[in-house]
């Protein structure tokens, strides 16, 4: 049969094509009883319709997929066939199940090799997702076992499939379909002389099933991120500062945003407010900034609550109670709670001119718009952190910088690209722009805010979700879709965070309890 030949359409069972399924049961089924009655069916189509799969070419039925809804905690256990079927061979559908059942997926013979029951399989798939079902449960029968059963137990013949050293028309089938063999059945069907009894339990799991109790809580999927490309430059007071900081706020917040992130030191240019001959003591200056960083707290906060928007307030500089100085970022809450992620990585010119100290705690935040993590500029560059983020969930990394030159900012950039890849979240970078000269250190800057997203299909072709102009005072927005990473995680091209070769190494915060913001809450 040709290719042209085929006019191939995807439908719902209707009991006017029983004759045909009964027709196509018989001749698949000879071995097992045939085709099922008709009052069963009909009964199935009636409490199931959208369950019951059929693909025809010109009005002639070739491919069918029969599902039943079933309880996952009572059929992801040991079971058998008979325990689907009640009195009269009745089909024991449970219209309150949370997954669904595949009782039969046959395809006529003369259309095997087109992948047709692929397409019933992903057309299940879709169904499940679209009515949040825990999974799609099925009991394979694995027909060639009998050729092989005198040299092999049913344990090692499910071993080799696996391996591709034996074929088996229905278990490799459903290997190949992201289905996962959970444990081995007996007396499943014992009229199976082929599979003498045995069958295989096999499931699929929706990953973006959400309990009953999550789906009230209204978990966010689509997230609004907008970074201030922030431009540096002199001001006269405290008030100036914060005053502009709230008119990029309120825009962003015009705009529906969850998240506002400024850049790295935003407010550095208040070293300024020092008399000429104050700021040539680099360290006495940078005190001098620490001063204000209480009072910015306050103001930031109290806008994220009043605009109604997250806000990762870039970062400043903190006087711990060790008299020492950290590079802080702080996450205001919309809702008026306040966390902080320190600095943890320190560059060169930090420890040398301002003699500043890096944190030692590293905090995945829960919020209302995802799980996030900080990482200020330098912290970016060393994979390890991002890593032990990602095990935490992550979903959106936020990155504050503040670089000189462009080469400064290229390693910025292509480092946060390359976390995104690697752990298949969101990177949000948000830089500074501008100059202000009369500030020692703070003479240049270079930056390209932009947002990063995993490399594959449902992404874009070069994994950038939105960028600024460069050296530009600018804001962005950048629409998050928090359900692609579940995708991509678990059923992406490649995924990395699955196939990561943990039985060669591992990844650990040494000395440290690990902690994140659901953490905190409790401690």
């Amino acid at each position: 049969m040709s290719l042209d030949d085929l006019h191939l359409n995807l439908r719902n069972l209707t009991p006017d094509d029983y004759p045909q399924l009964q027709t196509l049961m018989d001749r698949v089924y000879d071995d097992i009883g045939g085709a099922w009655p008709k009052p069963t069916i009909d009964k199935l189509i009636n409490e199931f319709p959208d369950g019951q799969i059929v693909i025809e070419d010109d009005q002639t039925i070739v491919g069918v997929a029969l599902t039943a809804l079933v309880d996952y905690d009572t059929f992801s256990n040991p079971h058998r066939y008979d325990d689907l079927i009640g009195k009269r061979e009745t089909i024991l559908n449970e219209p309150d199940g949370d997954a669904m059942y595949g009782l039969d997926v046959l395809i006529h013979p003369d259309y095997r090799g087109y992948r047709l029951g692929r397409r019933l399989y992903e057309a299940r798939k879709e169904l499940c997702r679209s009515m949040n079902l825990r999974a799609i449960l099925a009991g394979g029968r694995i027909p060639q076992y009998h050729e092989h059963a005198h040299e092999l137990s049913p344990a090692e013949y499910l071993d080799k499939v696996a391996r591709k050293e034996i074929h088996d028309p229905i278990l490799s089938f459903q290997l190949a379909n992201d289905f996962q063999v959970k444990r081995l059945l007996r007396k499943y069907l014992p009229e199976d002389e082929k599979s003498q009894g045995y069958a295989t339990l096999l499931e699929w799991n929706n990953i973006l099933f959400e309990p009953a109790e999550r789906v009230l809580e209204n978990r966010p999927t689509q997230v609004r991120v907008g970074a201030v490309q922030w431009q540096m430059r002199e001001f006269d007071s405290v008030e100036a500062v914060l005053q502009q900081v709230e008119y990029f706020v309120d825009a962003l917040s015009d705009y529906k945003s969850d998240f506002a992130i400024f850049p790295e030191l935003f407010n550095a240019p208040l070293m300024g407010l020092q008399d000429r001959a104050a700021q040539q003591d680099q360290m006495a200056a940078i005190r001098f900034l620490a001063g204000f960083t209480e009072r910015f707290k306050t103001e930031l906060s109290r806008m994220a609550v009043s605009y109604n928007i997250n806000i990762i307030a870039g970062s400043m500089i903190e006087m711990g109670e060790d008299d020492l100085l950290y590079n802080i970022a702080y996450l205001c809450h919309r809702d008026g709670t306040i966390e902080r992620q320190a600095k943890l990585h320190i560059t060169p010119q930090e420890r040398r001119d301002w003699v500043i100290e890096g944190g030692d705690e590293l905090l995945v935040f829960q919020t209302d718009a995802g799980r996030v993590g900080i990482q200020i500029c330098y912290d970016v560059e060393f994979p390890e952190l991002s890593r032990l983020l990602a095990d935490q969930e992550m979903d959106i990394l936020f990155v504050p910088f503040w670089t000189d030159t462009k080469n400064g900012y290229l390693r910025v950039r292509h480092c946060a690209q390359a976390r995104a890849i690697e752990n298949e979240c969101y990177v949000v970078l948000c830089g500074s722009v501008g100059n202000v000269p009369s500030v020692e250190n703070m003479e240049i800057q270079y930056a390209q805010s932009s947002v990063f997203s995993p490399s594959d299909f449902a992404f874009p072709h070069d994994a950038v979700l939105s960028e600024t102009t460069p050296n530009t005072e600018m804001i962005m927005f950048s629409d998050l879709d928090l359900t692609r990473l579940t995708v991509v995680r678990a059923e992406g091209s490649v995924t990395n965070l699955k196939d990561r070769r943990k039985d060669l190494f591992d990844l650990r915060w040494r000395d440290w309890s690990w902690k994140s913001g659901a953490d905190l809450e409790e401690s």
